[in-house]
């Protein structure tokens, strides 16, 4: 039996992130929350299409499921986690604005759960005014533009650039 150190001890504290990487990430964001806008709303939009066809075929029965339309806000949330969490850490508008999301300790990707929960902080905080303006306050402040979000989640958005 070999005596090692349980569990075993990896030095992730050379990874240092580059300023360079967070200039102008803000407003990358914001572009890239819009385009993200526009994908899930084409989610919806496929959803409501399928809905009123399987109404057509179903004698309207198929109908009532346009009650569990607004349920589509969980789209958000499982649209960040597949995309933040998954190979390419970014969401289509982050890809797009050309960021990615990385763990700022490691500089490795987030996982799902991780990214889920930073999409359900950003839904908290947007429904109230306040709540948003503090957290994007605290991003202009500091010098690598993270939200009160991203501190909470342990996520970092760089340039992929």
């Amino acid at each position: 039996m070999v005596n090692r150190p349980y569990p075993s001890t990896v030095d992730y504290s050379a990874f240092q992130v580059d300023s360079r990487l967070t200039d102008g990430v803000i407003a990358r964001r914001f572009w890239a929350y819009l385009i993200d806008l526009l994908v899930v709303a084409l989610w919806v939009v496929l959803i409501s299409i399928g809905i009123f066809f399987l109404g057509l075929i179903t004698l309207g029965l198929g109908w009532g499921l346009f009650f569990a339309l607004p349920l589509t806000a969980l789209i958000f949330i499982v649209y960040n986690a597949v995309t933040i969490g998954g190979p390419n850490q970014a969401t289509v508008g982050m890809r797009t604005m050309g960021l990615r999301v990385v763990d700022p300790s490691t500089g490795r990707r987030v996982s799902m759960l991780a990214a889920a929960v930073h999409a359900l902080f950003f839904y908290v905080a947007i429904s109230t005014f306040l709540l948003w303006a503090c957290d994007v306050l605290v991003g202009f402040i500091r010098n690598d533009g993270r939200f009160i979000r991203d501190l909470l989640t342990g996520m970092l958005i760089i340039r992929s650039e």
